[in-house]
């Protein structure tokens, strides 16, 4: 198992270290506009909680059938700090061991670890916005309400918006590096060989 380049370590443990702001910063943002609203109302997704205009979100869903925004509707939020934990350590570890299969590995991790956050997130939005009560106060035959995993999305009067907040971009960003890490690794190894 070949080392990895010195400069490798470093931008490895940089973005480990960086994945630390999780804890400190919001993820992820869901944004809503409408002609009543029209400075918008935001729901911030961090590590462990929901903040934002949460309340005034969960109620103008609530009419039209959806459930009640609460942090306990989230297990994520329970064992979310354990994966971000797991993750930097692991970074870190990959930087100390200095083996380039131990990158792969991390590497791996961080593209699963993302692809999974997002695959659980649709399934709750598919949740949230097809089970619907059948007693709701606003009813539109057909009609669904998930929200946007990434991007905008028109729902009834409202103009939804979802993507990273600044911990996901900063997250985002260090995976970016360790992959570009990666490649400068296998660049370097087809140049020497």
């Amino acid at each position: 198992m070949k080392p990895l380049k010195p400069i490798s370590r470093v931008l490895i443990a940089i973005a480990a270290l960086l994945m630390i702001s999780a804890y400190f910063v919001p993820l992820w943002q869901i944004l809503m506009w409408a002609p009543q609203y029209p400075e918008g109302l935001e729901m911030d997704i961090w590590i462990n909680n929901i903040t934002g205009d949460v309340k005034i979100i969960s109620a103008l869903n609530h009419y039209i059938g959806m459930k009640h925004i609460e942090v306990k509707m989230f297990p994520e939020f329970t064992y979310m700090i354990y994966i971000v934990g797991f993750l930097v350590a692991f970074g870190l570890i990959t930087a100390l061991i200095n083996k380039r299969f131990i990158l792969w590995v991390f590497v791996v991790l961080l593209t699963a670890t993302g692809i999974a956050a997002l695959v659980d997130f649709w399934l709750w939005g598919y949740d949230y916005g097809h089970n619907l009560d059948p007693t709701a106060a606003i009813i539109v035959p057909g009609m669904s309400y998930q929200p946007p995993l990434i991007g905008t999305k028109q729902l009834l009067n409202f103009t939804a918006f979802s993507g990273p907040d600044i911990g996901g971009w900063i997250f985002v960003g260090s995976a970016v590096l360790v992959i570009g890490v990666l490649v400068f690794e296998i660049y370097k190894s087809i140049k020497e060989a």
